[in-house]
């Protein structure tokens, strides 16, 4: 391949990217308490791939994880289920997650939450042990959704 053919394959590639970058759609959920200056977005479409900002189980009361890790489970998935639908997609465009863990333990007890936000198949996954999440919670779950032509 000669160079002059590099370079426009380069430069189709990049305008391409460029296009694709310049469509974007900022999901903003209203937040409680002082989440209102948190500096992120609960997730950014572009095009039609939603990327999906890290979403922990919080109380709206309290502001705080529940006691139940079950519950906090329960909190993390319909956060995610209504950014999700916030973009006009279901939780069966989800493609891909990482759920993070305070204790590996709890694998089982987030399963038997998870599978119920699904029908069908399940979206590619990773369940990451970590030492330590936000506001002292067991979970922390971000992913990508991509919407399916109709």
């Amino acid at each position: 391949m000669t160079l002059r053919r590099i370079t426009c394959l380069l430069l189709v590639l990049t305008f391409s990217i460029a296009a694709n970058a310049g469509d974007r759609k900022f999901i903003v959920k209203p937040r409680s308490g002082d989440r209102k200056a948190l500096p992120f977005s609960e997730a950014v479409l572009v095009g039609n791939t939603l990327y999906i900002a890290g979403h922990i189980g919080l109380d709206a009361k309290t502001d705080l994880p529940p006691a139940s890790a079950e519950d906090e489970a329960r909190l993390v998935m319909d956060g995610i289920k209504q950014t999700v639908e916030s973009a006009g997609m279901s939780m069966d465009d989800v493609v891909s997650m990482q759920i993070f863990c305070t204790d590996l333990k709890l694998y089982d007890t987030f399963n038997a939450v998870y599978k119920i936000y699904f029908h069908g198949d399940f979206p590619a996954r990773a369940f990451i042990g970590t030492d330590k999440l936000l506001r002292n919670g067991h979970y922390e779950v971000l992913g990508v959704a991509v919407k399916r032509s109709q």
